[in-house]
């Protein structure tokens, strides 16, 4: 039962998240920003997780707030869900092709945040979100869940194309890293017994 819930309300932002790690890809999805819901729900179908969202925000004032917050949430919940993370792969990493764009992504469950983010185009805009706050996403996701989380851009020029390819390809990297290796599912994976 690899599930968990959690809620984050601050005087900026609302969030409810729900996750089970072993499902289907079910996905009910509602924040304040449409485009962010888009990349949850394909997040959701692609790396087999049943994800509900819901978030509200001072969007008025900037996306940054919400943005960043669903990725603090999105990573305690994966957190709370994997607990001890015995029996887990640990590791997933995945080359992920969109059209045009070329995207890396490895992860590492490991207990340690980290966070490299290579190549991905800065000061652009994308349906009025700044393109760079999706690095603040995935670096809050990476602290938050405490895995070092390496997203590399070989090449790429739609931003729609690489946002979404960054999305998918982290969703099937989590899918890899969580996933439970049965030869060793009563086993924490590491020399340290702990993670």
């Amino acid at each position: 039962m690899r599930k968990a819930e959690v809620k984050r309300k601050t005087e900026e932002t609302d969030i409810k998240i729900r996750i089970d790690l072993d499902g289907v890809g079910k996905y009910k999805i509602n924040t304040d920003i449409p485009f962010l819901s888009h990349m949850l729900e394909l997040f959701s179908k692609h790396g087999g997780f049943d994800l509900e969202i819901t978030a509200a925000g001072d969007v008025e004032v900037d996306h940054h707030h919400l943005i960043e917050d669903v990725g603090i949430v999105m990573g305690e919940a994966f957190s709370e869900a994997l607990g001890d993370k015995r029996g887990i792969k640990r590791y997933g990493s995945f080359i992920l092709p969109m059209d045009e764009t070329l995207v890396m992504v490895a992860v590492d469950l490991s207990g340690r945040p980290y966070f490299v983010y290579n190549n991905f185009p800065e000061m652009k805009v994308l349906n009025g979100i700044e393109f760079d706050l999706w690095r603040e996403f995935w670096k809050s996701f990476a602290f938050s869940l405490k895995c070092n989380l390496h997203m590399n851009l070989f090449y790429g020029l739609n931003l729609h194309h690489i946002a979404e390819a960054s999305f998918k390809a982290v969703a099937r990297s989590l899918k890899e890293a969580v996933s439970i290796d049965e030869r060793f599912k009563n086993s924490i994976p590491s020399t340290k017994g702990i993670i």
